[in-house]
Order: structure tokens, then C-alpha cells, then sequence
């Protein structure tokens, strides 16, 4: 007897139909084509012994099963729920009647128990595209995939459910989640405030105008003057995920096996933060198998690296294509995919080997040379995409004894979110440009065109600080960012004057003060 059932690979960011087709004949064989990894060629050891143990009888028969399509690689244990019923179907143990309507997926225990496997989501989309009628996923996945319209998801705990509903038992109804509401309340709720943070009144304000525009920033300082602590109060200051930008954030987390059990979606932006042992393989994704990186992860979130100069060299240069591009091509011999990764990248460092250059309170001991070779660690194409260059100086026992709380990020994300909605009514209409920090050179002379002071102020500024050129449209960005804080239409002098400010590593003197 033939038969057939449903479940999905998921490849990058979207799933593919497998249709698994199941033949019993007379025999003792079991045959499996169409390109299965080692896991699905080992689920027939989990299938016989989890049919056993829930009662039922294996059958005794030439099994022969296709993977189609055959020139796809079909890998994880996802595929042992729709092989198991595909085989109970064709031994007459469960009715086929309503197969094709039903997509599937799930790991086996031993005891015919269901456990969660990774990229349900991408298969939810898959289903629904396809217009199967529903899906069956292990319970601890429901959750994740009920967020899905107009597909009827059930969760399972074992495969007698499964079994039970598709014999006619209608005691199981669908997983419904009420995703706006959840997503809703669980936005604005941060651990960490910046109200905590004593002084650092200027380092604040060049992260507001970070989150603002959405602008790359790295904090130089020495050792214990809240770099660290202040970037990671970033996501507290940033604007709310929309429900689209929440969607695609899960999806990739699902993919990547990181969404926590019984989750639904992420209501909050992604905060990355890889230690420096960090590979290249594990920052931009891959292995045998297509699998997100951090930079990937790290997608409509931030993406920090905290002592930038301990990471290898090799890794850091990797981050080049995807900080431009904001989405990373991963080729492989057998695969070719593509992940997004819009992220915005916030690094801190020591401004020297012995971390206290510039501080007031430490004597430094390395030479001009020594600080240049160390800052050299950091190439110059990296460099010039990071927007704004803070330093970030000691604070003194006198505000840290203070005992008054500093401004909360709720009053400085209501500045953030007026800015952006700024942004966004500009760019309407534009692909892919949301905010200042993804602006085109056309849209640069179109909406932050300095006038006649301010472009002789750039002047004297390139010429004085030895900026470079690349230096130039960063400037620019930030400026308009400043001026959207503001509210200004145009940009000013003194919004490009703030921007010079933020671009310290470019000044050619700057290891030489």
C-alpha cells in the first residue's frame, strides 16, 4: 500500500515541501532514498521502538520510503513524526483520509513522545503557503507556530494524539495565541535603565543620537568607566519592534534554535554580545548545515563587541560586507543561502594596551607607537563603518557618590521614537531606508545638504583634524540624525559641528595628545 504524508525543509529563511511516500510490500527490508542525513536514516530505530511502546505492533513488511524532492538534502529529526505515521498509515494502523491535509513535524522519543525541533516557523509559513488545512507540531512548538493566520495548529504531546486525532477523535482543537496583546506587554520591559548610570551626560546624549538614527558606535575608555554597562542600556533606548520586523526577528531565532520553549514571538529587539573567541563560522553563520550567525541573530537589534581589539583580526573583517550590505550570502559547497542582518554594531575598547590613555587619575606607560600599533588593530575600512567615535572619560567620586538618579531611558526613548517617526515619514516609500544611518549619497544631498557655513566648517575640520574623506558622509548622516532630534528641518552648523565631534579615531593626531 502507498501512501503519503507532509513535513518540511527548512533552507536559509524559507521551508520546502518534502512529500515523504511510503510503500509496504511483502518482505523484511527498509529501503530510504532522497538525500537523508544520518539523523533521518536513523529514525526508523526510533519509530519501531516508540510504535512498540505505545502499544501498537511494527509492522513486518518491505518498507520502501522516498524523500521527494530526491536532490534536496533532508536533515535533523523533524522527519520522524511524518515517517511514523506514513508507516502506521500504509500498515492499515491509521487512516489516510485526511493526510493530504495535514502537514507534519517532530522528534521521536522512545516512548512515542514528542520533543520540539528547531525552524518551526519557517515550516508554519511553508504550510500556510502551500494551503494545507493544518499542521502538527510537538507542544512545546505551538506556541511559536500559532502565530501563523489561517492555519490550524495543533500541538502534541505524543504520537498517540496524533494517531487518535486522524482516526476521528475529536477531543484536540488548535493552539490560539493572541500575538498583539502579548506582543504589546512585554515590550517596554527592560531590566536595565540608564537612570542608573552616574554622570556620562556627553557618552549619553552620542548614544541617543545612536539609537536615534540607528548609527554604529564605539565607546573608547579605560578600564571601569561604564562602557560595557552603557551599552548594554541600549535596547532600553531604542524604538519598539514593529509586528514585521518581530516576525522575521523569531524566524531567524527559530531557525537558529534559540527561541525559548513556549515562546511565541520576540517582543524585544535582539542584544548580541559574542565573547572575542568568537569564530568567523560562529559571526556570520554556516557549518555543514545553514545556520544563523550572531551577526544574523542579531538582525533589527545590536550587535556588541565588548574589548574590540582582542578579537581576532580576520573575525572583525568578516563584519565588513554584512555593516554595508545588511545581509550576509553564506556559500558553501552544497548550499548557497542568504540571511538578513540589519543590525546596529556598538564596540568598546581600551584606548591602549594599558587601557588608561587620557585618564586623568592613571599614568599610561605606552608610547605614541605603541598606542598607534594597538589602535591599528582595528583596520581602516572597519572604521569608517562606525558613525560615531565616543570617548568615554573616568567618572569622578563626586557624581558617583551622587545619589540622585540620572535621566530614565524612558524619557530618552520617547526622543528616540519622535526622531524616527521622523525618518520614516521621510523614507516612505524608499526599499530598505528606515532610518538616517541607511541613507544612499543621492538621499544625502537630498536631505542633509549642508549650507555655506557648515560646508566650510566640514572644510577647516578635514583640513585641521586630518579627517579623512571617508569621514565625510558620516558626518553628514549624524548631522541629520541631530537635526531630526531637534526637530529642525535643515541642517545647521551646530548639528554638523556635534557630528565632527563624534568622529575622534579619524583624527590623524589623535594617539599623539
Amino acid at each position: 500500500m502507498l501512501v503519503k504524508t507532509f513535513c518540511a525543509e527548512v533552507m536559509g529563511m524559507e521551508a520546502t515541501t518534502v512529500t515523504i511516500e511510503v510503500n509496504l510490500t511483502r518482505g523484511m527490508m527498509f529501503h530510504l532514498s532522497g538525500l537523508a542525513d544520518t539523523a533521518v536514516k536513523e529514525s526508523y530505530d526510533r519509530i519501531r521502538a516508540a510504535v512498540a511502546n505505545i502499544g501498537l505492533k511494527p509492522p513486518t513488511a518491505d518498507i520502501t520510503i522516498n524523500l521527494s524532492p530526491a536532490d534536496i538534502r533532508k536533515e535533523g529529526s523533524g522527519y520522524d513524526l511524518p515517517l511514523a505515521i506514513g508507516i502506521l498509515a500504509a500498515h492499515g494502523k491509521v487512516s489516510d483520509t485526511m493526510l493530504s491535509n495535514y502537514m507534519m513535524i517532530g522528534e521521536l522519543g522512545l516512548d512515542g513522545t514528542l520533543k520540539p525541533v528547531s525552524g518551526i516557523l519557517s515550516v508554519a509559513i511553508r504550510a500556510r503557503k502551500e494551503q494545507f488545512k493544518g499542521l502538527f507540531v510537538p507542544k512545546e512548538n505551538a506556541r511559536e507556530a500559532a502565530v501563523v493566520n489561517n492555519l490550524d495548529v495543533y500541538g502534541m504531546d505524543s504520537l498517540v494524539d496524533v494517531i487518535s486525532f486522524l482516526n476521528g477523535s475529536d477531543d484536540y482543537v488548535p493552539t490560539v495565541v493572541d500575538t498583539r496583546k502579548e506582543f504589546y506587554e512585554q515590550q517596554c520591559s527592560f531590566d536595565l535603565d540608564f537612570a542608573d548610570v552616574k554622570g556620562q551626560e556627553g557618552v549619553k546624549r552620542a548614544l541617543e543620537v545612536a539609537a536615534a538614527g540607528s548609527h554604529n558606535v564605539i565607546l573608547v575608555g579605560p578600564p571601569g568607566s561604564g562602557k560595557s554597562m552603557m551599552a548594554r542600556r541600549l535596547p532600553g533606548i531604542l524604538p519598539p519592534l514593529s509586528l514585521a520586523e518581530s516576525l522575521e526577528t523569531t524566524q531567524i531565532h527559530s531557525i537558529a534554535g534559540k527561541l525559548p520553549s513556549g515562546t511565541s514571538l520576540i517582543s524585544q529587539r535582539p542584544f548580541r554580545s559574542p565573547h572575542h573567541t568568537v569564530s568567523q563560522v560562529a559571526l556570520t553563520g554556516g557549518t555543514n548545515k545553514p545556520h544563523p550567525g550572531e551577526v544574523s541573530l542579531a538582525h533589527n537589534g545590536l550587535l556588541f563587541l565588548d574589548e574590540l581589539t582582542e578579537f581576532n583580526k580576520s573575525t572583525l573583517e568578516v563584519l565588513r560586507q554584512p555593516l554595508e550590505d545588511r545581509k550576509i550570502t553564506i556559500s558553501r559547497a552544497k548550499y548557497t543561502v542568504e540571511y538578513p542582518c540589519s543590525f546596529m554594531f556598538v564596540a568598546s575598547m581600551n584606548p591602549c594596551p594599558c587601557g588608561y590613555y587620557g585618564d586623568p587619575t592613571h599614568h599610561c606607560t605606552c608610547t605614541p607607537g605603541q598606542i598607534s600599533r594597538y589602535l591599528s588593530k582595528i583596520s581602516g575600512p572597519m572604521l569608517d563603518r562606525i558613525d560615531i567615535h565616543c570617548e568615554v572619560p573616568v567618572v569622578p567620586f563626586k557624581q558617583l557618590s551622587q545619589m540622585q538618579l540620572g535621566e530614565s531611558s524612558e524619557k530618552i526613548r520617547e526622543r528616540v521614537i519622535k526622531a524616527r517617526r521622523i525618518q520614516e515619514e521621510r523614507y516612505k516609500g524608499t526599499k530598505g531606508v528606515y532610518c538616517n544611518a541607511q541613507m544612499t549619497e543621492r538621499m544625502i544631498h537630498q536631505f542633509a545638504e549642508p549650507d555655506e557655513q557648515s560646508l566650510e566648517m566640514l572644510r577647516l575640520a578635514m583640513e585641521r583634524l586630518s579627517l579623512s574623506a571617508r569621514a565625510y558622509s558620516r558626518i553628514l548622516k549624524v548631522a541629520r540624525t541631530i537635526a531630526d532630534l531637534e526637530g529642525s528641518e535643515r541642517v545647521q552648523s551646530h548639528h554638523i559641528a556635534e557630528a565632527i565631534g563624534y568622529r575622534s579615531l579619524d583624527r590623524g593626531d589623535w594617539a599623539e595628545r
